[in-house]
């Protein structure tokens, strides 16, 4: 998909407050079943409870993987949903800290940019089930965005 084709696509998604086509477009999203919610100015991620991603089936617990994988989809989704990169970002690098098994129910994540320059952009990424307050991941990720 090209460069207008993406910003015409950006734009639609943020005037019908509905960012599922663009997620439907990327297979690992739609294969691990991510979803986002737009509430006000704030975005977050949604990994909806899936069989599929239990990594630990005695607990059950998600794949450390897919809570990884979610975390890094949803900084670059961040970035190319509301931070005005015209195109998919690259990553860089990518650092993840599990602090308590994810279990078998739903995820969410939001993302916080702490610099966009216009080589690089630096995301932390905090993913939790029930509270805020007790975040089962935090994550920093790095991204190329001058598209080059």
């Amino acid at each position: 998909m090209s460069t207008p084709d993406i910003e015409q696509l950006l734009r639609q998604m943020h005037q019908d407050n509905d960012f599922s086509p663009l997620l439907d477009m990327i297979p690992y999203a739609r294969l691990i079943g991510i979803r986002c919610l737009r509430l006000g100015e704030e975005v977050i991620f949604h990994l909806p409870a899936s069989r599929d991603n239990i990594g630990n089936p005695t607990l059950p617990a998600l794949h450390g993987g897919v809570i990884a994988g979610f975390m890094e989809h949803a900084a670059m989704l961040h970035l190319l949903m509301l931070m005005g990169v015209p195109h998919l970002p690259k990553i860089i690098d990518f650092s993840v800290d599990y602090l308590r098994a994810g279990h078998f129910r739903d995820t969410y994540a939001q993302c916080q940019v702490w610099r966009q320059g216009r080589r690089v952009a630096n995301v932390a990424i905090t993913a939790w089930q029930t509270s805020r307050a007790e975040p089962i991941a935090t994550a920093r990720a790095h991204f190329k965005v001058d598209g080059a």
